[in-house]
């Protein structure tokens, strides 16, 4: 009978140290690290509201669905090429025409599995060691380590609330230098939910209309999630002058509910486009083919959907709003569209828990928040501007009126360095 050796046994005892610098550098993306906490925690019986993930809780639609079970029913489930088949590139042509008004060609668009690999394939096409990319913070978690792991060097930028976290030209100019190699632009913006409006994008085009070896990296993945009347404005729009060095960044992920579908995609010059495509050609080849057929149909099809859950969005945060400013702990600014609120903790800082424990942090606050209140959620520190939570509100109008309550209650609990009650 033939022995199977246990992997632990047959595991190098110096296998960590095999590890190289770029990986070690890297965490596991805090989102997802808060999700799994949670989720231990529901498995140990508690109720834990999760407010940390940013993903809607629609269903995909059925129209969806049924075209991706045809297409693997007639055969669609070979290998495509790297960056797309045929049909879903000619639907992100035509969706760019229709709702943005800009005209690409299909050699200028990039197909992958998520809009996540897309971002690392443009950054791994293009950064030497040492090439800076220009990011505002507060900013999504993985920007800043994909741009490490590609070998680049991260020029962080801060926003303010009082500016409703919008960058200044004046901010972008004073961060360019000689190795810049990108400017990363993310409106509606997680984690802030501020929408940059044209007139922003149209001056920070100017300031980079001085500058023609620097890329622009525009992240819409947000694009269809902008409250109160306002429109979303694509940076190519607002400043066509930079045609061919802007990559516009977008998916079917939040627009249509595919998180778990994993298709992202991009617009941008022929040159960059290609290098992208080799990049993917030699790391993970094409996004699966049923789910470009899924996307195909979701950027093709019925499109009515899409508003109304829009309202939905927006029915909840101003539910969330509602309940969170009932808190004298946390200070919040209304935001404009994604699902998020970031919520400033500030006032948290210093104050002990009724164990007595001093909340150090924003990361302090977070843990708090789920061990007393049950909710998860994501401190400002993952997304390089503290002392911030980032709430989700793309979850039931009960559950998110339950999880806010549970946040201002155990807030509230919460007592002065001195012992006092607030």
């Amino acid at each position: 009978m033939t022995s199977v050796l246990p992997l632990k046994a047959a595991s190098l005892a110096a296998g960590p140290e095999l590890i190289n610098q770029r990986v070690r550098n890297m965490s596991l993306s805090p989102t997802i690290a808060m999700s799994v906490r949670a989720a231990k925690m529901r498995a140990e019986g508690r109720d834990v509201i999760g407010l940390a993930v940013g993903e809607p809780d629609f269903d995909t639609p059925e129209h969806i669905i049924a075209a991706a079970d045809k297409a693997a029913r007639s055969g669609f489930t070979r290998y495509t090429a790297p960056d797309g088949g045929a049909a879903v590139k000619a639907a992100v042509v035509a969706k760019f025409a229709q709702e943005n008004s800009i005209a690409v060609t299909p050699a200028e668009v990039h197909v992958a599995s998520g809009a996540k690999q897309v971002i690392h394939n443009a950054f791994a096409a293009t950064l030497e060691p040492g090439d800076e990319v220009v990011i505002f913070t507060p900013a999504w978690v993985s920007y800043i380590d994909i741009v490490e792991f590609c070998g680049g060097r991260a020029v962080t930028v801060p926003t303010v609330p009082g500016r409703g976290f919008l960058p200044t030209p004046a901010d972008l100019a004073a961060a360019i230098t000689p190795r810049t190699r990108w400017v990363l632009i993310n409106s509606p913006n997680n984690p802030t939910g501020a929408v940059w409006p044209a007139e922003l994008l149209a001056e920070l085009g100017a300031v980079l209309a001085a500058h023609p070896s620097v890329l622009v990296m525009s992240d819409e993945i947000y694009e269809h999630l902008v409250f109160d009347g306002a429109k979303h404005v694509s940076f190519l729009t607002a400043a066509p002058q930079l045609a061919g060095r802007v990559l516009t960044i977008n998916g079917v992920s939040k627009t249509y509910a595919m998180t778990g579908w994993r298709v992202g995609y991009a617009i941008g010059p022929e040159w960059l486009i290609g290098a992208m495509a080799k990049v993917q050609s030699q790391t993970a080849g094409s996004s699966n083919a049923p789910a470009q057929a899924a996307a195909t149909e979701a950027l093709n099809g019925d499109q009515s959907l899409v508003p109304e859950w829009c309202a939905i969005m927006e029915r909840r945060r101003d539910l969330a709003v509602g309940i969170l400013t009932g808190s004298s702990r946390l200070q919040i600014a209304r935001p404009g569209g994604a699902f998020y609120i970031y919520a400033d903790v500030g006032r948290c800082i210093g104050a002990r828990t009724p164990d007595g424990v001093v909340l150090a942090d924003d990361t302090a606050v977070a843990e708090y928040v789920l061990s007393a209140g049950g909710v998860a959620t994501v401190p400002g520190a993952a997304f390089a501007q503290e002392p911030f939570l980032r709430l989700s509100f793309a979850l039931e109008d009960d559950r998110v009126a339950e999880a806010c309550h549970r946040i201002v209650s155990a807030l509230d609990a919460l007592k002065s360095a001195d012992g006092g009650e607030k």
